[in-house]
């Protein structure tokens, strides 16, 4: 088999051990028990084969004692397994709260990668050794699948909404992106790269790299503006559409007496459904923006909303445009075009 393309990848993140612990463990206890069910059916067929042509077996009314054992073990087992894959999952899919916040976009058939610092990527991620990651994950046509082997993570990546998926790697290298859900005739051809760098060659390489541009809150912030998005989403009584300051991560009351949390659906939905959950006190004034806004943008416009409520995750290492002082705008501009205002 190719070295690039080893049965079991290696170890490069910082959950791949627990993952790997718990997957052969299980893979142990089903070889035990298949084994031991095997020996206990041969042994059987031979103890009690019928030796002559006139003879009759009887009854046998078996032992309490006995279905309890096969019963209580088994279940201790089973209990205790989900109770560590339990934990597993949770480390899977709880960032860390010092993680990066990155955006990965799905399209037939490319993944396109965003770094908090604005630099942009297709089929290709950048990132430094030991720092956590969390990718913020969308789809612009049908289901995908983020896979990366030697990080032991894997999330679908869904159109509509958004799923997230986290990372910290171990180990300098160059590690496989596949697309692990089939999603049209060049699924197989829909792959990439993780780059894990030392702090420094990471640095060195995002100060040099082409195309850099302007921080995601900042380009949110641009985005913003661009749509006029201002004129309406301000703190005050002339106000047509609710204040976006501290919002992000808050629960609201809605017009018809629901409430609704802030996070990265709703807003994503307000901006492009702003009638389907109206805040409470305001008319339904708000344009869509269905058409008008890509994937891309709408990740930005949520950084930036994010942003206000200082729910924006800290730029990464060497980063000094993605949460900086431009990010810190006055109190009467919100960020985007949200909240059903």
């Amino acid at each position: 088999m190719p070295d690039n393309f080893p049965l079991l990848p290696e170890q490069a993140s910082t959950v791949a051990p627990s993952v790997d612990a718990l997957f052969w463990t299980w893979v142990a206890i089903s070889a035990f028990s298949a084994l031991l069910i095997g020996i206990a059916i041969f042994y059987f067929f031979v103890r009690y084969q019928r030796r002559q042509t006139d003879e009759i077996g009887h009854q046998d009314h078996g032992s309490t004692a006995l279905e309890l054992t096969w019963t209580a073990i088994p279940l201790v087992i089973v209990l205790a397994m989900f109770v560590w894959g339990t934990r597993v999952f949770f480390d899977q899919s709880r960032p860390p709260a010092d993680a990066v916040e990155y955006l990965a976009t799905g399209k037939q058939w490319m993944w396109k990668f965003q770094h908090p610092s604005g630099k942009r990527e297709i089929n290709e991620l950048h990132v430094p050794i030991h720092q956590p990651i969390r990718l913020t994950m969308i789809s612009e046509d049908v289901i995908h699948s983020l896979f990366v082997p030697a990080f032991r993570v894997k999330a679908d990546v869904l159109p509509g909404r958004y799923t997230t998926v986290w990372f910290e790697a171990t180990k300098t290298g160059e590690y496989h992106i596949f697309c692990a859900e089939y999603c049209g005739t060049e699924h197989s051809l829909m792959g990439g790269t993780v780059y894990v760098m030392e702090q420094e060659d990471y640095e060195a390489w995002l100060a040099k790299a082409p195309g850099a541009v302007g921080g995601q809150v900042a380009t949110g912030e641009e985005l913003f503006t661009r749509f006029a998005c201002n004129t309406c989403h301000f703190a005050g009584p002339r106000a047509r559409g609710p204040n976006l300051e501290g919002a992000f991560g808050t629960v609201v009351k809605l017009a018809d007496g629901s409430s609704v949390e802030v996070d990265e659906d709703y807003v994503r939905e307000s901006i492009l459904n702003p009638k389907a959950k109206v805040v409470s006190g305001f008319e339904p004034l708000m344009p869509t923006f269905q058409g008008q806004v890509t994937e891309d943008q709408l990740l930005q416009l949520i950084q930036y909303v994010k942003s206000l409520s200082g729910s924006q995750t800290a730029a990464a290492p060497g980063d000094h445009s993605g949460a900086d002082g431009s990010a810190q705008t006055q109190g009467a501009a919100p960020a985007s075009p949200t909240t059903g205002g």
